[in-house]
């Protein structure tokens, strides 16, 4: 299978993780202490890392870092958006499509090299 594939599907799993694990805790957890949120944050933390390190060392193989990271930040937005508005219950704002559009700016001047 296509590493470039893989290494995605991974790092959308793995983005799910992180969104939880950062902002999971200001819904179920904003009456208990900071430190109750940071255990449990860490321990979601672990499930990200188990496939966000896979996932950059698959992608590795065939991706240059500087894509990867712009590959990454692309999919914690897409993941990030979707989150804020079903789970958190925040407003979609214009701002995340100006981020967006910044975003595809990012991935052409990345991968650029690679469309020529």
């Amino acid at each position: 299978m296509n590493p470039v594939a893989i290494s995605i599907g991974l790092l959308v799993c793995s983005n799910v993780f992180m969104t939880f694990a950062w902002y999971g805790h200001l819904k179920e957890l904003n009456n208990r202490a900071w430190y109750i949120a940071a255990l449990l944050s860490w321990g979601i933390a672990l499930f990200e890392y188990l496939l966000q390190v896979p996932a950059n060392r698959i992608g590795y193989s065939a991706l240059s870092v500087g894509e990867l990271k712009v590959i990454q930040e692309v999919i914690t937005l897409s993941v990030f958006v979707p989150f804020s508005m079903l789970y958190l219950k925040e407003p979609l704002k214009l701002d995340y499509l100006w981020a967006g559009l910044c975003l595809i700016g990012a991935v052409y001047f990345i991968f650029r090299d690679r469309l020529a």
